[in-house]
This record gives structure tokens, C-alpha cells and sequence, in this order.
């Protein structure tokens, strides 16, 4: 199995080194990093960690159009597994091999890293309260509707089966943070198997971190796309994103 790391970056260059480093050795056969026109020496320092594939885009597109930068250099370089890890250091990148392991075995297509083991070990890695209420309220709801049970839906730590990157439509998703959700609820709408794996919750200064006004409006996205799987599973609506590609 061809395992590659994805890290979409952006103004990372203080918490890049540490991320890559915390990759267990040999557990990857290649990482590639995607640069989203950042403001800082993320570039440099990514070039200057050796070993790194690094793509630098011309202007910043967002989260999701870095991703989707990711997920198509990652299939054309031949990945069964991509592990997409978020360079800010937020996640825990020795669950790499793990994650992989995962998905290799066939007991999961997609593999997420859960922050919320408990309350109490969320708020002291630093999760904001109002943002772990937003997670708790969205992650019930986002269960109840699509009959998944994960610990939580709004993780940066994922992992994917080439088989999931070549069937769902995530190139026609959209090029914000609600993508992932996108994306999530297609592989659910697919009938791909999802499971998680405990990861710690890192917030801290360096770390990125959308504000409380981004946190609602990502609430409110998460809402309606949430809304259209629902009325297309009730055949009220008809959107090709959440069907297979042909």
C-alpha cells in the first residue's frame, strides 16, 4: 500500500517542522505539501525539511481548493491511503500509521481523528467553549441524520482509501471549510464505512483557528449542505455531489 501524507498549508512556517517530525519514520511513502499562497516562509521552511514534495499556489483559494490541490497531486502520484494533516500542529501525526492501517485491513474507508474523547479533555487542550458546543450540537445532529455514529465531524485529521477519492465528487465541493463536511456527508450519501480514532485537542496561539464570526457562518454552511443530503435522501431534491461519480 502506498501511503501519502497531504498537509494543506497556510502561514504554517512555526508548526511545520514539528508536524512533520511527529510522522512516524518509514510509515509514509511520500508527503506532500501544498502551499496556499501564504503570507510567511511556510514554503521555505517546508523545502528546507528535505524529503517533502512541495507545491506553492499562485494566489490563495481557500481550504477546500487546497485540498482538492492535495487529493489530485496525491492520486496521480499513485496513493492507495492519503492521510490529510493539518501543518499547524493541532493534530497528533504519530496516529498516522494507524490510521492507515486502518483503511489497509478494510475495516474503514475513511478514518477520522476524534478530539472529543471526553468534555473535560477538550476544553483543557484549549478547544474554545463556544466551539465545542458548535461541535457537540452538529455531531449529534450530523449522526442522527445520516446514521453514522463518530465522535465527531469536524476533525482535520483524516484519512482516506483511494477508492473513496475516486468515487466521490469532492472536486465539485466547495473551496471553504465546508468542504470536509461536503465530503463527509458524500461518503456517507456512497456508502463508504467511517470510523474514528481518539486524538488529542491542541489549541494554542500558533495553531490556526477560524473566529467566532467564520465559526458561524462554517455552522450555518455545515447546516445546508446537512439540508440538501437530507432532501436528497428523500427524493425532494436531486444534487449529483452526494452520487457517485459514473
Amino acid at each position: 500500500m502506498k501511503v501519502i501524507a497531504v498537509l494543506p498549508a497556510y502561514n504554517a512556517e512555526k508548526t511545520l517542522e514539528k508536524t512533520v517530525r511527529d510522522i512516524p519514520e518509514g510509515t509514509v511513502s511520500e508527503i506532500i505539501l501544498v502551499d496556499d499562497a501564504s503570507k510567511d516562509k511556510t514554503a521555505d521552511v517546508a523545502r528546507s525539511l528535505g524529503g517533502l514534495t512541495v507545491i506553492v499556489r499562485d494566489k490563495n483559494g481557500g481550504y477546500g481548493a487546497n485540498q482538492k490541490t492535495c487529493y489530485g497531486e496525491a492520486l496521480r502520484r499513485g496513493a492507495d491511503v492519503v492521510i490529510m494533516i493539518h501543518p499547524d500542529y493541532q493534530y497528533d501525526a504519530r496516529l498516522a500509521p494507524i490510521m492507515s492501517r486502518i483503511i489497509a485491513s478494510g475495516i474503514c474507508d475513511v478514518v477520522m481523528g476524534n478530539r472529543i474523547r471526553t468534555r473535560a479533555e477538550a476544553l483543557a487542550g484549549g478547544m474554545p467553549p463556544y466551539k465545542y458546543l458548535f461541535n457537540r450540537l452538529l455531531t449529534v445532529l450530523e449522526n442522527l441524520l445520516t446514521g453514522q455514529n463518530l465522535g465527531e465531524w469536524h476533525s482535520g485529521l483524516r484519512a482516506y482509501s483511494r477508492r473513496v477519492l475516486e468515487t466521490i465528487r469532492w472536486e465539485e465541493n466547495s473551496d471553504d471549510f465546508v468542504f470536509d463536511q461536503q465530503f463527509l456527508l458524500q461518503a456517507s450519501a456512497c456508502g463508504f464505512k467511517i470510523g474514528d480514532v481518539p486524538v488529542s485537542t491542541r489549541y494554542f496561539p500558533e495553531a490556526s483557528s477560524i473566529n467566532f464570526r467564520r465559526s458561524v457562518v462554517y455552522g450555518l454552511s455545515s447546516l445546508l449542505v446537512l439540508s440538501q443530503y437530507l432532501l436528497c435522501r428523500m427524493g425532494v431534491l436531486r444534487l449529483k455531489r452526494f452520487s457517485p461519480k459514473s
